[in-house]
């Protein structure tokens, strides 16, 4: 009998070394103290940029426009050289020149008059396209200059980021050519007068247009 008993206690004893691990009482890894353990699997999350009403959108902008409770409707992708974007059920929707505001209005508007009743829309910009401003004439560092993304570049931001005017400058006599609906316009801004008078409203720059700092004649 005991031999039967001692046989037993032995199978158990195993059984419970097995179990355990291969170590008696052995305890799991744990997390020190005020550590967090590392998530498995790469890190999927992606960044974007959530713009104010007022941010102007351009072609290339990439965008991602969700419908909240409406995930079928979820659409991110570039704003076409056209300036649109294509969006479930409604179709194309002009993007380019406008703001955040007015986009995520009309995609509002014209889901809710036949699709989803009063959608809460939402736009992200994911990525901002690289838009320029190219200054010439007399400053320091002709050529391209880049509008940051967040916009809001102004006519003396320009200059100063083209190295400031040269010592032959007039900057009484700035011309800016810009783009306006296919047709090339020619504008004079007396820049001066600007950078003298605080109460004057800066004159903010486009995308494309060419500024050129006419040459003193004295």
């Amino acid at each position: 009998m005991n031999k039967i008993r001692l046989a037993l206690s032995s199978i158990l004893f195993l059984w419970l070394f097995v179990a355990g691990g291969g170590v008696m009482g052995q305890q799991p890894a744990s997390t020190p103290q005020g550590e967090t353990a590392p998530s498995s699997g790469p890190d999927t999350a992606r960044s974007y940029i959530a713009p104010r009403g007022d941010t102007l959108l351009h072609r290339n902008d990439l965008v991602r426009i969700t419908v909240f409770q409406e995930d079928d409707l979820t659409t991110e992708t570039r704003i076409s050289k056209s300036g649109t974007i294509i969006f479930p059920l409604i179709g194309p929707v002009h993007m380019d020149g406008r703001t955040v505001d007015e986009v995520t209005a009309e995609i509002r508007s014209r889901l809710d008059k036949d699709y989803v009743i009063n959608p809460h829309v939402t736009l992200m910009i994911m990525d901002f396209a690289k838009q320029w401003v190219t200054v010439l004439g007399e400053v320091n560092k002709p050529g391209q200059i880049e509008i940051p993304a967040e916009g809001g570049l102004d006519l003396l931001g320009a200059i100063a980021l083209a190295g400031g005017y040269t010592r032959i400058a007039d900057p009484s006599h700035v011309t800016i050519r810009r783009n306006v609906d296919g047709k090339d316009q020619v504008l004079k801004i007396n820049a001066k007068q600007l950078s003298r008078d605080a109460e004057v409203k800066q004159f903010m720059v486009n995308p494309g247009d060419t500024i050129n700092v006419a040459q003193s004649l004295f």
